[in-house]
């Protein structure tokens, strides 16, 4: 199919889309693409903190341990929050904002009844759950849609629930992409072709039966790139609250800077080890098209973000970025009769296949397998299973320090010099080779900080300024 490079999906976080200035703020931004002579297809994600409030720590919790009051309480105020949104950014000619206060009556209406009937049963279900938290994007993207033509700008909402079909696994649905391709093209390229912009709440889908699902952790970001692959995109844009994609977090190093460009390989590693800019499942449809994929700051809209592309140019510099994961478990393995023993590797990670479990690190020696995983609330069951074929023991609080480039291993004593950087540092587990693009290595989370700025100031001393924004220390704007 040939691409329309006119087409833009621009995805906007949820602090791009907190309170009514950062809304205008959006609406600039995606103006200044129609004024270009671009088609945008704009997906954002709820309010911010709105799904924290339906689900992970309020409305949906208390509901599930029958708690209607509190749950409801919390409803109340969401509910007050968009309204006073929406009367902000529209106005009543027209009749426009009653019709608009309505429809957010009616989908709080809904969210009410939702949390009396969990909270008379005192469950709460993958199911419900996922309708509960859908509430927000579906909110935010009517709201914002309604703002768009309130500006003049010729936009509609569509239900991202009819265009994004996924299988009935609820809390982390896959999504069906030749269906998506298929109702993107039926619902959605019409209305680009006569001008209007198309307005989805990201993360969310159904079913083929027709039961709201969600995507899971970085499903906004996911939904642009399906969207981007479906409608074979010019480029798919991530609107965030930071300047791109960082040399490291500038929280820990505050001279951290702009990655100008990168791959979409080394960003994937990235996100997987860490980094909060993108998870790595979210470009996968971009890179199976060879969409290019831009993170930019919608606070600062005027910077060039990071571009990610299918191959990045030749960096000097042997790495690219350093990322930290925490909370993460070793879990020592040993068998000293076992571990040679045929089949016995497919058992142990059959424990972890089963609890879908996954693992972020492998390293054996003669008589044991240790591995690093960031599942602790299967922790207990997974040990209890693995107790039953090996003797097994595991230590908390660990992290993992990556650090992403090109062909590291064809950098001579690169080991050297990166655990030469450490070396005041316990390291436990070390990995390279895997991979050509990374080397990362288990350290206790405490000293997580101390490692990354050693390591920052070793391998950013003289950055290439073709892959760094070397002008400007990067700020966590």
């Amino acid at each position: 199919m040939t691409p329309r490079s006119n087409i833009v999906v621009m995805k906007f976080g949820g602090t791009s889309v907190e309170d009514a200035v950062a809304i205008e703020r959006t609406i600039s931004i995606v103006d200044g693409r129609r004024q270009r002579g671009l088609a945008p297809v704009v997906i954002v994600s709820a309010m911010s903190k709105v799904t924290d409030a339906l689900l992970a720590s309020s409305a949906a919790a208390h509901a599930g341990r029958g708690d209607r009051e509190p749950a409801l309480e919390l409803s109340s105020r969401l509910r007050v929050r968009h309204i006073e949104t929406a009367a902000r950014l529209v106005s009543d000619s027209d009749g426009r904002l009653t019709a608009l206060h309505k429809a957010i009556d009616e989908h709080f209406d809904s969210l009410d009844e939702l949390l009396r009937g969990i909270a008379a049963v005192g469950e709460l279900t993958a199911r419900t759950s996922d309708l509960i938290v859908s509430f927000g994007e579906r909110l935010s993207s009517l709201i914002i849609a309604a703002a768009f033509v309130e500006k003049g700008i010729a936009a509609t909402h569509v239900d991202a629930r009819s265009i994004i079909r996924t299988d009935g696994h609820h809390g982390k649905a896959a999504p069906q992409e030749r269906a998506i391709e298929h109702t993107l093209l039926t619902h959605v390229l019409p209305i680009i072709e006569e001008g209007i912009v198309p307005v989805m709440g990201g993360f969310i889908g159904s079913s083929e039966s027709g039961e709201t699902t969600t995507l899971g952790r970085g499903g906004s970001d996911y939904t642009a790139a399906l969207v981007g692959g479906g409608l074979h995109a010019g480029a798919i844009e991530i609107w965030t609250d930071v300047n791109g994609i960082m040399t490291t977090d500038p929280r820990i190093v505050p001279e951290a800077l702009r990655v100008k460009t990168i791959s979409f390989e080394e960003a994937a590693e990235l996100a997987y080890f860490g980094a909060k800019v993108l998870h790595p499942a979210t470009i996968l449809p971009a890179v199976q098209k060879n969409i290019p994929v831009l993170v930019l700051n919608s606070r600062n809209p005027e910077n060039e973000g990071t571009r990610i592309t299918a191959i990045a140019p030749p960096c000097s510099s042997p790495f690219k970025c350093i990322a930290a994961k925490k909370k993460l478990t070793i879990i020592d393995i040993v068998a000293s009769r076992m571990l040679l023993a045929h089949g016995f590797l497919k058992m142990v990670f059959d424990v972890f296949d089963r609890h879908q479990c996954a693992i972020d690190m492998v390293s054996t020696s003669e008589v044991s397998i240790s591995v690093t995983v960031d599942s602790r609330e299967s922790l207990p069951a997974i040990c209890e299973d693995l107790s039953k074929i090996a003797d097994v023991k595991y230590e908390s609080a660990k992290a993992l320090i990556c650090l992403v480039g090109e062909d590291i291993r064809g950098h001579s004593g690169i080991a050297a010099q990166v655990f030469s950087a450490v070396s005041h540092v316990n390291i436990r587990m070390i990995s390279q080779g895997a991979s050509e693009i990374n080397m990362s290595f288990m350290i206790n989370e405490e000293d997580v900080d101390e490692a990354v700025r050693s390591l920052h100031k070793k391998f950013f001393v003289a950055p290439d300024p073709a892959i760094f924004d070397v002008e400007t220390v990067a700020t966590n704007a």
